[in-house]
């Protein structure tokens, strides 16, 4: 990987432990549990399979399938390593010969690089507990975590995150995990259906990376900004601690941000890093054309999955209306401060916004003009809603149904 004389940019190995070691511990499980929960997780990502095809009308393309993994908090850490590795390569060669070949740029690389390992896998830790499952799109695949045959698309599980929640909501297991491989099939179900949106966003994203105008110690001091948030206050200010977390990497569940149907929450204080998230730091403005496009589009994929997650729900999960209840009960308690910086630093508020924004496009655009009429989003990059058509569904009607070229 991107390197100078051995050294790496980023130590990957060193981010993959010491997220390991900080990750917090899973629920208390016997062995022969842990085997059921993995066993029925797997049986309902096929289950759900049939149930959002069914209901999305969409079909996995020829020689496109992709395998489902049921993974523990390291293994998503691992897959998640692998997957920035891959994407982040060219930002690497770019810093790497912007910081040059001399002595002084090795003995940075080998600092740097050991730094900004120990700090990617801080926050990797905090974000391991806070995952229900994800459609990994473009990590590589090994061994341990195999992926499609083109070199790309998984979907992950995480078995610990999903018997937390459900225990801390007190709801049935099989039902809520059922719920759960509803959203996240449907994403699987998006990539596997629709070929090219996998390709379309590896070159949106490739664009941006190409346009970042960041070097090695600025990316190093923003991702120390978030490290310092979460372990005890950024620059001299205190961070409460969490609930129940600790300055080691711990952090509450209190208000997960990547469950699936999320779709509200807190703000973080205007004092941390000036309102702005990592993302927001590194962008030039040909950068915030390309993220608006991208987000437009993470945002129809998100939002489709509340919306089938919703559809299908009633008729499949017996008590559907009180695990949305609760989920819903339980992010409107709020989140800690030490949540609010984090949330705000990485931008996982935008993430919650896309599930809102995105829900609401899909379900007007349904109403409408039917499914059928709304699958005609994947027809190509040219009929994905544009970031004002996301706010604005009826715009996109008006583009692809009743356009000149409809």
């Amino acid at each position: 990987m991107t390197s100078i004389g051995g050294v790496e940019m980023v130590d990957w190995k060193l981010a993959v432990t010491t997220a390991s070691r900080l990750a917090r511990p899973g629920p208390e499980i016997t062995r022969e549990e842990a085997r059921e929960v993995v066993a029925e997780l797997r049986g309902h990502a096929v289950a759900a399979e049939e149930h959002v095809r069914a209901f999305t009308g969409m079909t996995t393309a020829a020689g496109h399938d992709t395998p489902v993994l049921v993974v523990d908090r390291p293994g998503w850490i691992e897959a998640n390593v692998a997957g920035f590795r891959s994407l982040l390569k060219p930002l690497m060669t770019k810093m790497r010969a912007r910081r040059g070949n001399g002595p002084g740029g090795m003995i940075a690389g080998a600092v740097g690089g050991k730094v900004t390992g120990v700090e990617l896998g801080v926050l990797l830790s905090f974000l391991s507990s806070r995952v229900l499952g994800q459609y990994e799109t473009f990590a590589p695949a090994t061994r341990e975590l195999p992926g499609a045959p083109d070199g790309g698309g998984r979907l992950l599980l995480v078995a610990p995150n999903i018997v937390h929640v459900e225990r801390e909501l007190g709801v049935d297991p099989h039902d809520f995990r059922l719920w759960v491989c509803l959203h996240e099939e449907t994403h699987r179900t998006q990539f596997t259906a629709v070929p090219w949106l996998r390709d379309h966003l590896e070159a949106e994203i490739q664009a941006f990376l190409a346009e970042t105008d960041v070097d090695a110690g600025t990316l190093l001091e923003r991702l120390s900004d978030a490290v310092q948030a979460f372990t005890g206050g950024r620059r001299g200010e205190s961070a409460e601690p969490s609930a129940t977390g600790t300055a080691t990497g711990t952090a509450t569940d209190t208000a997960p941000e990547t469950e699936p149907g999320a779709r509200s929450g807190a703000h973080a204080p205007e004092q941390d890093i000036d309102g702005r998230s990592l993302v927001d730091l590194v962008q030039t403005p040909a950068q915030r054309e390309i993220l608006a496009r991208v987000t437009a589009v993470m945002s129809l994929l998100e939002g489709h999955a509340d919306y089938v997650m919703d559809g299908v729900g009633p008729q499949i999960v017996p008590s559907v209306v009180e695990i949305r209840e609760k989920f819903q009960r339980r992010r409107a308690a709020g989140a800690n401060r030490l949540d609010q910086i984090l949330r705000r630093l990485l931008g996982l508020d935008a993430k919650l916004r896309q599930y809102r924004d995105g829900e609401r496009f899909v379900r007007a655009v349904v109403e409408e003009v039917g499914m059928e009429g709304f699958n005609r989003v994947w027809t190509s990059p040219n009929t994905l809603p544009t970031p004002a058509e996301i706010t604005h569904p009826a715009e996109w009607i008006a583009r692809v149904h009743r356009g000149p070229e409809a």
